[in-house]
């Protein structure tokens, strides 16, 4: 897989409650053995999906699984969910276990890495299009790993600018994380985005 194709995937695996537990956790009094763990859960979630849609999309080859009619459900789905995001922004907040990731384990985070990363919405639909894109293409398995760095690196990051740059990044990332806080909504929304205009490439492409 290419960069440009990979970018894009990324993001919507990222963007939101993702990035935003990251930064928490990059907060957090244990942050060095949390950020560890939560990145942890997420390598090995995210390679599972993507391996298992994958060998299941080596089986499906030949039975005419109609990927084309399960695309354009995924966009009607999308676009209901793009427009009660931006009927309900008034309302929306991040989730309340977020207010407990400061004081999180290292148990807690690998856990909670390995769900979100792996089966939130978004991110389930998103690593299992990638092992799909695999086997359509012929490709190994192992071609995912650009994807899955990339994704681990992101999520990695705020944790790698506090071992980089200290007390300077320590006063940035509150800063950024009270942000993501406030303006949730237009996370969801721009990964909203991202993943309409992959599924219609799927569709129309």
């Amino acid at each position: 897989m290419s960069f440009l194709e990979v970018l894009p995937l990324v993001v919507v695996m990222v963007a939101g409650p993702q990035l935003l537990s990251a930064i928490f956790l990059a907060t957090s009094e244990d942050w060095r053995r949390n950020s560890a763990a939560f990145v942890a859960g997420a390598a090995l979630s995210i390679s599972f999906v993507v391996a298992l849609a994958y060998v299941l999309g080596v089986g499906a080859i030949g039975q005419g699984a109609p990927n084309t009619t399960l695309s354009a459900v995924v966009l009607i789905a999308l676009l209901f969910a793009m427009v009660h995001t931006y009927r309900t922004r008034e309302e929306s907040e991040p989730p309340q276990w977020m207010g407990t990731l400061g004081s999180a384990t290292p148990r807690f985070s690998f856990r909670l890495g390995f769900l979100l990363l792996g089966f939130f919405p978004t991110d389930l639909l998103t690593s299992a299009a990638v092992g799909s894109y695999l086997v359509s293409q012929d490709a190994p398995v192992t071609d995912a790993a650009p994807f899955v760095l990339l994704t681990l690196l992101v999520l990695a990051a705020p944790s790698l600018v506090l071992l980089a740059f200290g007390e300077r990044a320590e006063a940035v990332l509150p800063r950024i994380r009270n942000w993501m806080n406030d303006n949730a909504w237009i996370v969801n929304e721009v990964v909203i985005l991202f993943f309409i205009a992959m599924t219609l490439n799927n569709v129309f492409g």
